[in-house]
């Protein structure tokens, strides 16, 4: 047995972990592991495909980002193509990919990647490949596993930067406002807001009314707390109006979303006479080595994957059901974003504790 490793989208802590987990997994049963490079860019001629044994996998757990490189402009459906004036169109290469996929001997394909690379992993499944998905996003809004492996790392990240922030907010009794990574859901923010003691939390789910925000800050003055920690998701949005578009990307992929927390930051400035100011905290939050929690699950995806394989289970991703890993249809995944819920413990919590959610 032959299989492929493709890294697509995004990357985050605990992708080696996979990486790993597959090739000694595999190799276990006697079968051999090739790693694509950049996502599919090493089955459409770009790039490369190299043998993953497993003295090439030693020592890679604790390492962040992937060995196998990757890419978020990879769609080979939706392939960005330039003609000889300069312009740029979409050209489908999924049947050369598939081709070449062929024609390397491959049995199966474990793709690891977030909701656009298991829309892709979907679509290949659909025209005959036979792909295992393993869900890879820091955002956590993956459905059909309760979290991806790259999410507790980028928490961590995040409260220890926002824990940071507190000295130097009281110090200066300013508004400190924090935009983190979160598109249309805010997992992300409300988990590291929550633990880091956050004064207001702004979520994609919950649109705010900026004077809810200003208020619980003037609450606080008058309360003798004259510093606030304001956490932006970067996909939270006003009342009425859409998400800031930073960057207006190439065919294929993703527009670009920032900008939220200078707006923010601004608007609270002019509304309260704080002294503001705003960070961006932003790959920061990609990167690192992941955390033991993502270490464990993302080996734990790696090694059911392969056993996804070895019964010739396709079409499906692995998911983390505690205490179980378990295997979702791809076609219960896609399309559908895991949002944080209204109504959940976690909301609830941060509102019990007097967390504004600007609403």
């Amino acid at each position: 047995m032959r299989i492929a490793i493709s890294t697509g989208g995004g990357d985050a802590p605990g992708l080696n972990a996979v990486i790993r987990a597959i090739v000694l997994s595999a190799h276990t049963r006697g079968w051999h592991a090739y790693g694509i490079r950049r996502g599919y860019n090493g089955l459409l001629g770009d790039d490369g495909i190299i043998t993953l044994t497993p003295d090439k996998v030693r020592g890679i757990t604790h390492l962040g980002g992937t060995i196998l490189g990757t890419t978020n402009r990879g769609n080979p459906f939706r392939w960005a193509v330039k003609d000889a004036s300069g312009a740029e169109r979409e050209v489908d290469r999924s049947d050369e990919l598939i081709a070449g996929f062929g024609a390397s001997g491959f049995d199966a394909l474990i793709s690891i990647g977030g909701d656009g690379s298991l829309k892709i992993a979907y679509d290949l499944w659909r025209k005959g490949l036979p792909v295992i998905g393993v869900p890879k996003t820091i955002d956590n809004d993956v459905t059909g596993t309760l979290e991806t492996f790259g999410f507790d790392t980028a928490v961590s990240t995040a409260s220890e930067a926002i824990d940071k922030l507190h000295s130097t907010a009281e110090s200066h009794e300013r508004v400190m406002v924090v935009e983190l990574m979160g598109r249309e859901a805010g997992w992300i923010a409300l988990h590291s807001g929550i633990a880091a003691s956050a004064d207001v939390i702004l979520l994609p789910e919950i649109p705010f009314d900026i004077e809810q925000v200003c208020a619980k800050i003037r609450a606080r003055d008058a309360a003798g707390r004259h510093f606030s920690i304001v956490v932006v998701a970067e996909g939270a949005k006003p009342r009425g109006e859409e998400p800031i578009l930073l960057e207006r990307r190439a065919a294929g992929t993703v527009d670009r979303l920032g900008g939220i927390g200078s707006m923010v930051a601004r608007a609270v400035a002019q509304r309260t006479g704080k002294e503001t100011r705003s960070l961006v905290l932003g790959h920061i939050q990609r990167g690192g080595s992941p955390t033991t929690f993502d270490r464990l699950l993302a080996l734990r995806f790696g090694s059911a994957a392969v056993r996804a394989v070895a019964d010739g289970a396709y079409g499906v991703m692995v998911g983390f059901a505690p205490p179980d890993i378990v295997r979702v249809p791809l076609v219960d995944v896609i399309g559908r974003t895991k949002n944080v819920p209204l109504d959940s413990d976690t909301v609830r919590t941060a509102r019990d504790l007097g967390i504004s959610l600007g609403d």
